[in-house]
C-alpha cells in the first residue's frame, strides 16, 4: 500500500515509531519558569515592605499617656514590692 502511494505522488501511510510521538522538549528542571520567577518577586517584594512597616512601628515615639501609665504601675510594684 505505501509503494502505490508513492507511484501515485501521495505521502507514504506508514508511519515510523519515532513520527508517532510528538517531541516536545521537556522543561529543564534547573531553570525556574517565569511564573516562578514573578512569584518569587513579589514574595521579595512584600517582605521588602514588611521589614519597612516594621522598622517604622519599632521607631515610632510612645505615647505620653502610654508611658504614665508604666510609671504608675511601676510606683505600685515598688510600694507593694
Amino acid at each position: 500500500m505505501g509503494d502505490e502511494d508513492a507511484m501515485r505522488g501521495r505521502p507514504s501511510r506508514k508511519r515510523h515509531a519515532d513520527n508517532m510521538i510528538e517531541n516536545i522538549p521537556s522543561p529543564d528542571p534547573r531553570k525556574p519558569s517565569a511564573a516562578l520567577d514573578e512569584a518569587r518577586l513579589r514574595q521579595q517584594a512584600i517582605g521588602v515592605r514588611l521589614r519597612q512597616m516594621f522598622d517604622e512601628v519599632v521607631n515610632e515615639d510612645v505615647p505620653d499617656e502610654f508611658l504614665d501609665i508604666l510609671r504608675r504601675a511601676d510606683s505600685k510594684t515598688v510600694e507593694n514590692g
